[in-house]
């Protein structure tokens, strides 16, 4: 059991109940860590779809909870986000920041590798950098759903109504921010507690027939459905489906999700691994991978015959989960960070709460310091000293 799981009644660690151990989780790096080789992973297959229903069966699958599950996660973690103005500084600095570089640096990317002429836009989220868009505005809104009576609900009704409205156009890619609101709102009302449900044993055990059969659903589903409605960024009415068909699939969708991302948590190991210091990189392996699959995409590597056999289907596979691995170490991290997670100091007023706090907390020793002063000096007429 992780540390922030396990029980204050624990007789034999005393002193760790006293001082609260401020390691990671090892859990969610876990989860984290492998969520994102899925993301890998999932972007290489996505390159070699065209005719081979068994990838695409498998990419369906995977496209219904890898990201839902990662989401969740996000939400999970967000549970503290209240507007003050340490945590609007880190909701800048850790996405909003990263997103205006990324997207320059992914439009110069295309200018030199496909189109000279690629236009900069800000407002149309280039490739996986809808997240950090989705993301940015779901932390702003976590208030609201820590406020409103029925969170989930309402967030649900938020997404069907976007699945039937195609005014909802491409800017920062609200559909799908909208579409997948409620993974991050089901986030946010999760606690410790519900992780520890999914990764018993017997829903372990459970978990195996139903991703099987969510196999067998994707495999019949490849020719009998889009694939673009995995990706929740669209409106029903611009598949072709009837305005019905939204809020249906929306629905649908959501619980295969939730049911998915279950036995994705059941199967994580809580114990530390020898890729749980990864998870706290899974950032950079996300935004610094699409550079390679776009590069594959510009130049064709993706066309090659190779790709088209079990064997290379099952390298590239591998090559994905690599590279992704390799993106999320500590050299890469070192390297990137003054971009991914710049500290910016010089760009934010001082919160005068840290400034009110600290001449607090130098009273308050100082007060200590006269205390233990007077307690060491106060005769009590017999020669002894005692506390005053």
């Amino acid at each position: 059991m992780t540390s922030s799981l396990r029980s204050d009644g624990d007789r034999k660690s005393p002193s760790r109940r006293a001082q609260p151990s401020r390691q990671r989780d090892a859990f969610f790096d876990n989860a984290k860590y492998l969520a994102i080789v899925l993301v890998g992973v999932g972007h290489a297959w996505g390159q070699i779809l065209d005719g081979n229903r068994t990838v695409e069966a498998l990419y369906r699958v995977l496209y219904t909870f890898h990201m839902p599950a990662f989401i969740i996660i996000s939400g999970y973690f967000s549970r503290s986000f209240d507007l003050s103005p340490k945590r609007v500084k880190r909701l800048i600095t850790g996405v909003a920041v990263p997103y205006l570089v990324f997207e320059v640096a992914y439009t110069l990317h295309r200018r030199v590798s496909e189109d000279p002429q690629s236009d900069f836009s800000l407002l149309d989220p280039t490739y996986l950098l809808w997240f950090l868009c989705a993301l940015f505005v779901w932390r702003l809104t976590t208030p609201i759903w820590q406020t409103v009576r029925w969170p989930l609900p309402i967030a649900l009704g938020i997404a069907a109504l976007a699945s039937v409205t195609p005014t909802v156009d491409n800017d920062l890619n609200m559909q799908r921010v909208l579409q997948f609101l409620p993974c991050f709102v089901l986030g946010l009302l999760l606690r410790p507690e519900h992780f520890q449900l999914v990764r018993r044993r017997a829903v372990r055990i459970w978990s195996v027939p139903v991703v099987a059969a969510a196999l067998v659903v994707g495999w019949w589903s490849v020719p009998r459905m889009e694939t673009g409605w995995f990706y929740r960024n669209a409106a029903v009415q611009d598949t072709g489906g009837p305005w019905w068909s939204g809020p249906v699939l929306t629905l649908a969708l959501f619980g295969c999700s939730v049911v998915l991302s279950a036995c994705f948590f059941a199967w994580v190991p809580g114990r530390r691994m020898w890729f749980t210091a990864l998870g706290a990189g899974t950032i950079y392996g996300y935004l610094l991978h699409g550079f390679l699959v776009k590069e594959g995409s510009y130049t064709g590597w993706f066309q090659h015959s190779f790709l088209d056999t079990p064997l290379g289907e099952i390298g590239l596979t591998v090559l994905g989960a690599t590279v992704i691995t390799l993106l999320c170490t500590k050299p890469v991290q070192r390297v990137m960070r003054y971009v991914v997670e710049p500290r910016m100091d010089w760009a934010f007023k001082r919160d005068p709460g840290d400034a009110a706090r600290g001449r607090e907390k130098r009273d308050k020793d100082g007060g200590g310091a006269r205390e233990t002063s007077a307690e060491a000096t106060a005769p009590n007429g017999s020669g002894e000293k005692v506390p005053v």
